[in-house]
Order: C-alpha cells, then sequence, then structure tokens
C-alpha cells in the first residue's frame, strides 16, 4: 500500500478559498488512534455548503479535507476495539467540519466516532445511507418512541424535502414498515421516483409553502419527518393529529419558524428535534442496526447515484440548488 493518496483539499489565502484534488501522505493526516483505507463516503448538503465557499464557516482550519461521512477498513488501529481489518463507518462529531474527514483515500479518526459495520450491509451501502439517512432512521426511532405505530396510525405520515436524501431515506423506511407515506417536493416531476420509493401520495410544495392564517388547520398527519423546517415546518405543525410527533431534521427552508403555541396547548402536538452528529454510540449502532434489516436495499440502490472526488466541487454546487435526487456516494478510489 502506496504511503501517499488522493483527497480533496481546501486551502485559504486571505479571503480567497480553493478546493482541489491533491496528493497528500499519511503523514499529513491529523492526530487519531485509527486510521482507515476508505472505500467510500457521500455527499450531504452539509458538504455542499462547505465545499462552496464554507457556507456558515463550518470548517475552521486550512487546509482541510471535508466530507462529513466515510466507510472503510482499519489499517491501523491504537484503540482496542478496532482491530486492522475490520469494517467501520463513520458519521458526526464535526468531522469533515473541525476534523479531516472523508474525501480521501486515508483518514485517521477517535475510534470513539467509529460504528462496526452492520452485517447484512457493504461500505457502499452504508454510504448510501450516510448522515442523511441515520438522521432519517433516528427520526423514525423518535416517532415510534412517541407513540406511533402502524396500527396506531390514524392518518398518513407525512415526509418533507421526500426527493433530497434525507427525505428519500425517510420515505423508503415508512414505507417499509407499513405506513402510508405522503411526500412533500417541489420537483413534481420526482413523482415516478418517489412512488418507487414507497410514496402513496405527492403533495406539491407549493400546498404547504406559505404560512397559513389560521394557527390550526384540518388534522391530517399522524408524524411527520421534516427535513425542510422554515414556513413549511410552522404550515406542517398546524395540521397535525392530536398527539403527533414531528420529527425536525432539517433547514433547507432557513431556520426561522413562524408559528404559535396552539398545536402544543389544544392538540398535544409534540416537535422533537433530530440530532444526528452528537448522537451517542449505542443509539447509533440501534440506528445501524435497523437499517441493515429494515431498509429496503434495492430501493436504496435505485435512489443512488455515484460520482468521483473529482466530481465534487460541482456536485456540491448542484446539491445547493436542488437538482440532486436521492443520495449520491462517492467512490474515493475511482
Amino acid at each position: 500500500m502506496t504511503d501517499s493518496f488522493n483527497a480533496i483539499v481546501m486551502e485559504q489565502s486571505g479571503d480567497a478559498l480553493t478546493t482541489a484534488a491533491r496528493r497528500l501522505r499519511e503523514a499529513d493526516l491529523p492526530e487519531g488512534d485509527v486510521t482507515l483505507r476508505v472505500e467510500w463516503s457521500g455527499l450531504n448538503y452539509k458538504d455542499a455548503l462547505v465545499m462552496d465557499g464554507n457556507k456558515g464557516r463550518l470548517a475552521r482550519n486550512f487546509p482541510h479535507v471535508p466530507g462529513i461521512d466515510c466507510a472503510g477498513e482499519v489499517t491501523a488501529s491504537t484503540d482496542a476495539r478496532y482491530r486492522p481489518g475490520d469494517r467501520v463507518i463513520c458519521t458526526g462529531w464535526r468531522v469533515g467540519e473541525l476534523h479531516w474527514g472523508g474525501y480521501a483515500q486515508r483518514a485517521r479518526l477517535s475510534g470513539d466516532w467509529l460504528v462496526p459495520l452492520p452485517d447484512g450491509l457493504t461500505t457502499r451501502q452504508a454510504m448510501a445511507v450516510g448522515t442523511a439517512g441515520l438522521t432519517a432512521m433516528l427520526a423514525v426511532m423518535e416517532l415510534e418512541k412517541r407513540g406511533l405505530t402502524p396500527a396506531a396510525a390514524d392518518g398518513p405520515v407525512l415526509v418533507t424535502g421526500a426527493a433530497g436524501g434525507l427525505g428519500s431515506v425517510a420515505v423508503m423506511l415508512l414505507a417499509s414498515l407499513g405506513y402510508q407515506v405522503s411526500a412533500v417536493t417541489g420537483r413534481v416531476e420526482q413523482t415516478p421516483y418517489l412512488e418507487s420509493l414507497g410514496a402513496s401520495r405527492i403533495i406539491p410544495r407549493a400546498e404547504l409553502a406559505e404560512a397559513s392564517a389560521k394557527p390550526l388547520e384540518a388534522e391530517q398527519w399522524s408524524g411527520c419527518v421534516d427535513s425542510v423546517g422554515g414556513t413549511m415546518l410552522g404550515r406542517v405543525l398546524g395540521q397535525m393529529r392530536y398527539g403527533a410527533t414531528v420529527a425536525a431534521c432539517g433547514l433547507a427552508g432557513g431556520p426561522a419558524l413562524q408559528t404559535t403555541v396552539l398545536p402544543f396547548l389544544l392538540r398535544g402536538v409534540t416537535l422533537a428535534g433530530i440530532d444526528s452528529v452528537m448522537q451517542p454510540l449505542e443509539n447509533r449502532r440501534q440506528a445501524w442496526d435497523r437499517i441493515a434489516r429494515q431498509l429496503p436495499l434495492d430501493r436504496l440502490e435505485a435512489a443512488t447515484e455515484t460520482c468521483k472526488l473529482a466530481d465534487l466541487p460541482g456536485r456540491a454546487r448542484d446539491i445547493l440548488a436542488g437538482r440532486v435526487r436521492g443520495r449520491l456516494v462517492v467512490d474515493v478510489n475511482a
């Protein structure tokens, strides 16, 4: 195994930020107790923010290797939990932001950030899930924790931003678990795609994009996985059935929330925030185990596109512009 490897490296000089493919050596890697031969990574909305001008200053130190996800084979470890040859997944923990990430053929990470690859998944499939899919699974688990079951659901479960990565996996999971799924999208041309994932009703984004003059509307949804936030989240809260939960996982529609306390006081609605970055290890293990057992891998494959390291800057712009459907996996060795 050669000591040099390919990586996407971001560098800053004054106000100028460049992102380009470079050759690095293992001596360049940051500190950590587990070294990986990265096999696959993924492209998430947060990755796009980092690579397209470092929006929100998510990356703080340069040079920097982005990529909040990676999966691969352990090549060296001083952590007793991992040995060379083990295959592992890394998501969250500010990797790809404050610590060098997965857009490289090698990575050095803390063992505390890793999860063993579950039986039944390849490293490519794990990155087709990635942070987006892990977050979707955590959202479904939160809805279940608060009483939602297929038998108890007295209406469909809503998924917003359904054609994106998180939304696509949420639709697949909920449909495979037996829920009736309504999918919100701004891309109605993706209707056949969303139906292939298991959605039974497609709702154009325009129907929920404007704030309602009424703080409460007719009760419709027995649960919701929301990846949009903003005005849409406020609108959805006023349409939830009594005692229902909204799992909030994103802010593509902005961080401001326009609502009143009435959904919470008069209908007992719960707004539950879903964080996948600092999620405890046991919750991650449980989520990945369920993904391996319950996510329809044929549907996941149909919702997944492959790109190369060199493609990433352009694909980052695509994802921010809403031109990416489903999940993008990154073959770092192509």
